[in-house]
This record gives structure tokens, C-alpha cells and sequence, in this order.
């Protein structure tokens, strides 16, 4: 089933603000919010169409590639499952969603002054940072797609711990600072009157509890640096700039925190013939002057191939032939570009007597002569006029 677009489901126009984003976003998310609808499988689904639009929408750059290119040019448009909102599972929502709920709204109270399950899990330790690679292509990749596994060192899950930071479950007690609930409060007198302010707490990093016993294979963090295989699908269409992102295959979290995404660039290595424009290639067919003076047949290499075309006599250097749908594919889906054939005659440097001999015999031969047959070929309308 195709996507719907980003901005009808979130019910607001191309030049909506990011206030309009937000509070479009806000409004669909109280309407379909599981608490509100327990078992509801269509309203769950309507709750992650939502939070993926607005995950595409909210953010400048993914905004941009998807006004662009559309679901495709979008972070989570690339290859379905995984990709930024359209791997999304509930968890990923509330965690990076979660606080647009609590800001003093209706939804703050409905949810009970937590902004949903996002701020009522505590426990999740700090979220991993980002990762970015470069995937080099080839043009036949480029026009194809393709599958790439590359090696990513990163910092991954403890095995020891399962990512908890501790030797075991029982290795934590309440912290003392904040007493569990994982912020400390600040009052302070300003000359408007008392301000009350939040913050995380500094000794237990806004988990309510501290370790008392830690893993001694990742000294509490929860992680170890090590290295992963990601594979990952690559559509046809994609060009040098274009970045893709996978949804959670960043570093891992500091004990059990939400992993960070990583970031793929692409870069296109050159064809040794063909050159890329947008999405049609060019091909410099080099001949000499007796095969475009008789005509020939002449087979020009393409994207993974080969294909014949006809040179008819006559044909001047500079002249374009067009091999339809031999390009690449739209990003989007629409159709393929074609591969533009440009005839440059070669002049030779280096002659023999005898080549210099022939030569000079027809320099100066009527049919030779440039200036005659643009006399011969003028229209009635240059006779007129000239």
C-alpha cells in the first residue's frame, strides 16, 4: 500500500509553519494515542503515520530531501523498514516525541503530567549519538540499486550486562539526590516572585537510581566498543549529496538509552565512458570523417551494456542521437532518463604521403567545400531575406 503524503496526513499545506507542524502533530497524537484507544490496531497505525510525518516534517533537512525527491528523498523513505519514521516502533515515538505533550497543554493532564510513556520510563539511560559513513557507488548501482554490508565500529550493547551497566538486577538502590524520580527541583527569587525550575538530576543522570555494583566488562555504561555488519538497501535513482539514515544503527545507548541513527552518504565514482546528467548519461562517440561522410553502424557502451545504433551519412560533428530509457530511474518512481549520444568528429595529426595525397585531392572537390553546401541547402526563406 503506497504512503500517503506527509503533509495530508498531518492536514496542512506546504507552507505550514513549524508552530502548525507541532500543533497539527499534537492534535492527531491526542486523537489517536493508544491510552486513549486500548487495542485499537487502526488507530496505532494512524498514531505511527502521524509521528512519521512529523518526524519528516519537523526537521529542516528531512523536510527539504522530501519536498525534493518525496517518501523516497525523505530520511525514512529509503528501503521501508528501518529507515527513519518508517521503521518506527512505539518506543522510538514516545522517546523522541514524548515531550511535545508536556508543556502544560491538555495533553500533559490527560497523560497525567508525564507526556506519555516517553517521560514515565525512567530507568532509560542517555540515547546514543549519530553515526556517519560514505558509500562509494558506481554508476551501474546508482542505476540499479544495490545491497551494501559495510563493517561499522561503533559502541554496542554489553553481552555481559544486556546493556543495564550493572553486574546484575539487584545491583541498583533508589538515588538519594532525587529520591527516584530522576529530576531536582530549584526555587529561586527573582523580583517577579519565586521561580520553580527542573532539572535532570546530576547524580543519577535523570535515571532515579544508581548503580551499586557495575559490569566490570563495560565499568557501568552498558556498552562496549565493537563493531557491527549493517546491511543496507540502496534504491535505484540516488546521486552524490543525497543521505540516507537507519533508524537506530548508531551507537548504542549509555545503559539500555535509545541508539543513535546512522547516517549514509552517498558518493558516486565516474564511469570511465559514460558521464551523468540529472538522470540522463552522455557519450562521446569519437569517429572519423569517412564514417560520418558514408555512414556507419557503431555499437556505444551503456549503463551494464551495449547498444547498436545507425550513423546515417551526412551526419556532422556535434549531432546528438537519444537511447530512450537508457539512464537512470527517477528517484521518485517516475520513469528513467535516457542516454544522449554525441557524434565528435576525430581529426587525425599524423598522415602519410599517401593519406596526404588523398586528401588534398578532395579539399578542394564542390562537395567538400562547406560554404557550397550551405548555398545548396539554404531554405526559400534565406534565398529571400539573404
Amino acid at each position: 500500500m503506497a504512503k500517503r503524503d506527509y503533509y495530508e496526513v498531518l492536514g496542512i499545506s506546504k507552507s505550514a509553519t513549524a508552530d502548525e507542524i507541532k500543533k497539527a502533530y499534537r492534535k492527531l497524537a491526542l486523537q489517536y494515542h493508544p491510552d486513549r484507544n486500548p487495542g485499537d490496531k487502526a488507530a496505532e497505525e494512524k498514531f505511527k503515520e502521524a509521528a512519521e510525518a512529523y518526524d519528516v516534517l519537523s526537521n529542516e533537512e528531512k523536510k527539504a530531501r522530501y519536498d525534493r525527491f518525496g517518501h523516497q528523498g525523505a530520511a525514512g523513505g529509503f528501503g521501508g523498514g528501518g529507515y527513519g519514521g518508517g521503521g518506527m516502533n512505539m518506543d522510538d515515538i514516545f522517546s523522541q516525541f514524548g515531550d511535545i505533550f508536556g508543556d502544560g497543554s491538555p495533553f500533559e493532564s490527560f497523560f497525567g503530567g508525564g507526556g506519555g510513556r516517553g517521560r514515565s520510563e525512567r530507568g532509560r539511560g542517555q540515547r546514543g549519538s549519530n553515526l556517519r559513513v560514505k558509500v562509494k557507488l558506481n554508476l551501474e548501482e546508482i542505476a540499479n540499486g544495490a545491497q551494501k554490508k559495510i563493517k561499522v565500529k561503533k559502541h554496542i550493547t554489553c553481552d555481559a550486562c544486556t546493556g543495564i551497566g550493572a553486574k546484575d538486577s539487584s545491583s541498583y538502590q533508589t538515588c538519594n539526590t532525587c529520591n527516584g524520580s530522576g529530576v531536582v527541583r530549584k526555587v529561586t527569587q527573582t523580583f517577579l516572585g519565586q521561580m520553580a525550575t527542573t532539572s535532570p538530576c546530576p547524580t543519577c543522570e535523570g535515571e532515579g537510581k544508581v548503580i551499586t555494583n557495575k559490569c566490570t566488562k563495560c565499568r557501568g555504561e552498558g556498552r562496549v566498543y565493537g563493531e557491527e555488519v549493517v546491511t543496507i538497501d540502496i534504491p535505484a535513482g540516488v546521486s552524490e549529496g543525497i543521505q540516507l539514515s537507519m533508524n537506530g544503527k548508531g551507537n548504542a545507548g549509555v545503559r539500555g538509552g535509545y541508539p543513535g541513527d546512522l547516517l549514509i552518504n552517498i558518493e558516486e565514482v565516474p564511469h570511465p565512458e559514460l558521464k551523468r546528467e540529472d538522470n540522463n548519461v552522455v557519450y562521446t562517440l569519437y569517429l572519423n570523417f569517412a564514417e560520418v561522410a558514408l555512414g556507419t553502424q557503431v555499437e556505444v557502451p551503456t549503463i551494464g551494456g551495449s547498444a547498436k545504433i545507425k550513423i546515417p551519412k551526412g551526419t556532422q560533428s556535434g549531432k546528438l542521437f537519444r537511447l530512450q530509457g537508457k539512464g537512470i530511474p527517477s528517484l521518485q518512481g517516475y520513469g528513467k532518463g535516457d542516454q544522449i549520444v554525441e557524434v565528435q568528429v576525430f581529426t587525425p595529426q599524423d598522415l602519410t604521403a599517401e593519406e596526404t595525397a588523398l586528401l588534398e585531392k578532395l579539399k578542394n572537390a564542390k562537395n567538400f567545400s562547406p560554404q557550397a553546401q550551405k548555398e545548396k541547402n539554404k531554405g526559400f526563406f534565406d534565398k529571400f531575406f539573404h
